[in-house]
This record gives structure tokens, C-alpha cells and sequence, in this order.
């Protein structure tokens, strides 16, 4: 009766606020919500043996991405965005679905689309579906032909089916690092870096053509490690040796439908309209029925859920959830564009400090690094947070390196899953120079100043050696801070630090065996830890923040119905596309003092 009277009033209330957001919308508005109430004039429904189907090409991140109200109409009129969803969402809906007895099972979609997830949270996901399964609920995953992503998911299933002429990719990893030294030689633009540790490879794409051995050797251990994972997490539910996988990789790496088969990769050659049958069957729909009973996953998460679910406590203890996702940057940072600001988020968690019914942190990380100086702000207000006796738990997700370390290196606990990428302990600093270029261009420069360092800032010429001796000492006065922190909170000395940092990038799995992580584990482990530290039992409630998305956008979402439709890969777009997200990262460069705390530029696993 209390979950009917709350959702009785929720949609009073939205019916209400839609009457006085149509006003804001004006005639375009009204023509929108028309035409959506058309579309859909009751809430989703779930029928008895209904199938829950996960489209492989939904998108599956920590936040959602931020949008203006204009976006989210044209989006949902367009009907062709690419639906996401949280993965604290997805969790939430996979255990709503193992206690609900009309879902009698999960069908796994595969996806013309490249699975825009990372590896860490892939494997959470896996984890979720392997409790799905192992609840007694069948999953059965089909696809034309299966990517490495995908199969990764799919080897949970009970029955994992191909098309008669797909294939299965399991040609093992690879990291494509994109060089821009050679064009900046080229077009006559100067850079000069100064750095702390030998693995602080970021600035290598400015200055080189190819790897530096001391990278080479990283990256290499680091696909190793996630690599290792993959085999013997497939091996495990498909019963076959990792080392069977392995050679499988060298010999064939694409295999065959049939090929696949004899080898126990996949159970069943089928089409897709035979798989169709099977789940009429399974869902007990009429023969005649042009498929079987089914509910989306975007729909089913949005059904309310008969299970006591931590999203849906009320309590006036509260456990903070916090996601720092995206580059560090100094001072507020971009909302929308995945930047961490310095100054917003210690904002943030200043008030979570003050807020007497917060009784725990869970710092989401998700970020390569970035200032050095943002980094010491956050970390700061979780230092002030443990000395005011709340637990702060870290959640390391696909990546918590460099700057994303720094700040976590004031916490109780910090928790990774073996394919997060950690570490990065380093510090670098970047010194562009137009000179030759503008040369070139008959364009030249003379100054006049008060001091021998007066334009020390200038980029219209290179630094001397001088000046050069005074930003390293800056550099390593950053790094030996970075270190000491490391070393105060992971209880190690000085100098193991200094032998494990260096500016190299750690598997969380090595990143535990040299203790710069507690345990492995993923988000929802986090939130169960923090709950047991403040010893909170099970009067608590989860909040979330920053607040990523504003009530009106929201309020549109919820009227229009985005809907997911997956796109089709575009190998040309996505080579555009990792060019375009490598000189973005050029903009997040905004350190103050010109130093960043930051992993590799855009290491892409594939």
C-alpha cells in the first residue's frame, strides 16, 4: 500500500507540474506532449512470464549525460538517441528483476554498435547478470556475430547462440596511441616538458613518433593483466581452460560460427527467427504472437519494484554517493562536459562535511587526472570529511589514475575492480612555443621587462635552461608531495612508494598486490562498506551527487519518453571521433602552475 500511495502521488504530482511546464513550453510544448500521451497513455507494464531484454548497445556509465531541454525535445521527436542508463541504475534493476516472478528470465541482445563501456564496469555488469543466473533465471544471448565486449557478457548466459554466418572476436587486446610530435615539428610549434617518474608518458603524444620503452612496458602489463581477467573470467562459465583461450587468440583469433561451436564457445547455431520460437516457448506467448513477451530493460528500470532496494530507503541517515567523473580541472570546471572542477567539488563535499545526517562518502572515481592543484583542493575537503569522523570510501571505476589517485589517497578504503586503471603516481608540465611557426609567417617578438624571469609565461619563445631548472624544480617539489601523501595513507615508506610510482599505470589486480588498493570489488561493495564503517545497520538512505541533470530536464525526459535505439558503427566517425577526444583533452590543461597529475592521453583498450 505505501509503494501504490507513492507512486499514486509521484504521478498527481508530475500530471500537475506538466499542466505548468506546458506553459513554459508554449505551443511547441503542448504539440510535443501530445503526441507523446498518444504514444503512451498508461505506465509500462509488466505481464506475467514477461522476458527482461538487454540490448547490448545500451550505454551503461556512471552518470548520466548532461543535456539542454532544446537537445532532450529534439532527441526524443528524432526518436534516434542512444539511450543511457546509470550502472547504479542497472544494478538496482537487476536485482528488482531476480525477486520479480514475472520476469522468468534475461535475453541478451547483441549490437550492430560499438559497447561504449569500459572494462570496469563490464565486469560489475557481469557480475550483476552471474547473481541474475545464478538465482535460477535463465539468460540466453544471441547475436549475428559477437565482439570481444560482448561476449564477455554474453559467456554468463545459460545458452549462448550465433547466426550460421556470424563469428566470435577473440583476437586478445590492443591500445592504439596516437602521436602528435611529428605534425608540432612539422608546423613548426615548440614543446618542451618537464616531468617526475619515467613512466609519465602523457606528454610522449606531443614530443614523439612512437612509444618510449619504459610506456611500451606499462601499457603491455596493463593489457596483460585486463587480458588475463577476460580468459579466466570466460573460462570459468564456459568451462574451458584460459590457456585453451589463448592459443585459440594466437591461431585464430576471428572464429567461425561453427568454429566457435566445436570449441564450446557458443551452445547453438541459429537464425534469428528460430531463437524468436525458443522464447515463445520459454514465455509461454501464442503461436501466432510476432515475438515473444518481453519488457526493456530502460522500460523494466523504470517500473517500480516490489524489493527493498538501497534507492528506495528513507531514512534521515544519509550515505553520499559522489561522482567524480571526467578530467580534474581548476575552478568550477564544465557541468555536462565531464570535467571535475577543484572548486565545485570541494563545494560539494563541503556541504556534505556540514550536513550532520551525511554519515559516510562514497567517492565514485572515474578519471584519468588532471591539475594538480584541483586535485589538492578535493582532496583536502576529504581529509576535513575523515577528521570530522564520516568514513570515505573510494570506488575506483574504469579508471582512477594520477590526479584521480592524488584525491584518493584521503579515504578509509579504497576499492577497485581488476581491470580498473590505477596509479599514474607522477607529475608533468607541458611548455608549447610558437616561435618557428610564426617566424615563418614573418611574425616576431620583442619584449621588455623588469626581471630576468618576467615572461617566464611566454609562449613566443622556448624556455632557457634557466627557466627550464625552475619549472623541474617545481615538478619534483609536486611529485615528492605526491608520494608523501601516498606514503601517509597507504602506510608505506617514502622510498616504496617512490619504486611503485614513477608515473606508471597499474591494473587494479597489481594495483592491490602493491597496496595502492584495499580489496577488490565493485560500486555497489563500495556502498555496502561505507554503510558497515558508520555502522549504520539498515536505517540509511543513498543520496546522489553533483545533481547532473536539472529538474526541468528532467521533468521532459520523463513527459517525452526518450527512447534507445542503437546506431550502427561508423568506423570512420569513431577514428574522428578518438582524434577529436585527443585535442580535447588540450582544453582540460588549466593547472595554475602548469603541472598535471595525469595518466596517458586517451588509452583506449580494444
Amino acid at each position: 500500500m505505501r509503494q501504490f500511495l507513492k507512486y499514486t502521488f509521484a504521478s498527481i504530482l508530475g500530471t500537475l507540474v506538466s499542466v505548468v511546464l506546458l506553459g513554459a513550453l508554449g505551443m511547441g510544448g503542448l504539440i510535443v506532449l501530445l503526441a507523446s500521451l498518444a504514444a503512451k497513455d498508461t505506465a509500462p507494464l509488466v505481464k506475467d512470464r514477461s522476458m527482461l531484454v538487454l540490448d547490448l548497445g545500451l550505454r551503461i556509465n556512471d552518470t548520466e549525460p548532461s543535456s539542454t531541454t532544446t537537445t532532450a525535445i529534439n532527441e526524443a521527436i528524432s526518436g534516434t538517441t542512444k539511450r543511457t542508463i546509470t550502472l547504479r541504475e542497472f544494478l538496482d534493476t537487476v536485482e528488482g528483476a531476480i525477486a520479480d516472478e514475472r520476469i522468468v528470465g534475461l535475453y541478451l541482445q547483441g549490437t550492430e554498435a560499438t559497447v561504449g563501456i569500459g572494462w570496469s564496469n563490464l565486469r560489475e555488469i557481469r557480475s550483476a547478470l552471474k547473481r541474475f543466473r545464478d538465482a535460477g533465471k535463465p539468460i540466453i544471448a544471441y547475436d549475428l556475430s559477437w565482439s570481444k565486449k560482448e561476449y564477455y557478457l554474453a559467456s554468463v548466459a545459460d545458452r549462448v547462440i550465433i547466426h550460421p554466418m556470424g563469428n566470435l572476436e577473440l583476437n586478445g587486446l590492443s591500445s592504439e596511441v596516437l602521436f602528435l610530435g611529428g605534425a608540432l615539428q612539422k608546423y613548426g610549434i615548440g614543446i618542451q616538458v618537464i616531468r617526475a617518474g619515467k613512466y609519465k608518458s602523457a606528454v610522449e603524444p606531443f614530443t614523439s613518433t612512437q612509444l618510449s620503452p619504459e610506456n611500451r612496458q606499462q601499457i603491455q602489463a596493463l593489457l596483460d593483466s585486463i587480458w588475463a581477467d577476460f580468459r579466466d573470467q570466460i573460462g570459468g562459465d564456459r568451462s574451458i581452460n584460459a590457456a585453451q583461450i589463448q592459443v585459440l587468440s594466437n591461431s585464430n583469433g576471428i572464429l567461425f560460427a561453427n568454429e566457435a561451436q566445436e570449441k564450446g564457445l557458443v551452445d547453438e547455431i541459429m537464425f534469428d527467427d528460430q531463437v524468436i520460437e525458443d522464447l515463445k516457448t520459454l514465455t509461454e506467448s501464442k503461436e501466432d504472437a510476432d515475438s515473444f513477451r518481453k519488457i526493456s530493460f530502460p522500460t523494466y528500470a523504470s517500473v517500480p519494484k516490489d524489493v527493498d532496494l538501497a534507492v528506495d530507503r528513507t531514512s534521515e541517515q544519509k550515505v553520499a554517493l559522489v561522482y567524480a567523473e571526467g578530467s580534474i580541472v581548476d575552478g568550477q570546471g564544465r557541468v555536462g562536459e565531464n570535467e571535475i572542477g577543484g572548486d565545485r567539488y570541494a563545494s560539494i563535499l563541503r556541504d556534505l562535511r556540514l550536513d550532520d545526517r551525511v554519515k559516510a562518502i562514497v567517492l565514485r572515481i572515474n578519471s584519468p587526472g588532471g591539475s594538480a592543484t584541483a586535485s589538492e583542493v578535493i582532496r583536502r575537503e576529504l581529509e576535513l570529511i575523515q577528521a570530522a569522523n564520516k568514513p570515505v570510501i573510494i570506488s575506483m571505476g574504469n579508471y582512477a589514475a594520477s590526479g584521480g589517485y592524488w584525491i584518493a589517497t584521503a579515504s578509509d578504503r579504497i576499492l577497485a575492480e581488476p581491470n580498473t586503471l590505477t596509479g599514474s603516481i607522477g607529475v608533468f608540465g607541458i611548455l608549447p612555443n610558437l616561435q618557428q611557426i610564426a617566424n615563418q609567417n614573418g611574425i616576431t617578438w620583442d619584449v621588455v621587462k623588469t626581471g630576468a624571469y618576467a615572461d617566464l609565461g611566454s609562449s613566443a619563445r622556448p624556455r632557457s635552461p634557466g627557466e627550464l631548472s625552475l619549472y623541474q624544480k617545481n615538478v619534483n617539489q609536486i611529485y615528492q608531495q605526491f608520494i608523501q601523501k601516498v606514503a601517509e595513507s597507504r602506510n608505506l615508506t617514502v622510498e616504496q612508494v617512490n619504486q611503485i610510482a614513477q608515473g606508471r599505470v597499474w591494473s587494479g589486480k597489481d594495483a592491490q598486490g602493491i597496496n595502492l588498493v584495499d580489496e577488490l570489488g565493485g560500486l555497489q561493495q563500495a556502498i555496502a562498506t561505507a554503510v558497515e564503517m558508520a555502522e549504520l545497520g539498515e536505517d540509511w538512505q543513498l543520496k546522489e551527487y553533483p545533481q547532473t541533470r536539472s529538474l526541468e530536464e528532467r521533468l521532459i525526459e520523463q513527459i517525452i519518453g526518450i527512447r534507445h535505439t542503437p546506431e550502427a558503427s561508423d568506423w570512420l566517425m569513431e577514428e574522428v571521433e578518438k582524434l577529436k577526444a585527443e585535442i580535447n583533452e588540450l582544453r582540460t590543461l588549466n593547472d595554475p602552475l602548469g603541472m598535471y597529475t595525469r595518466m596517458p592521453f586517451y588509452l583506449k583498450i580494444e
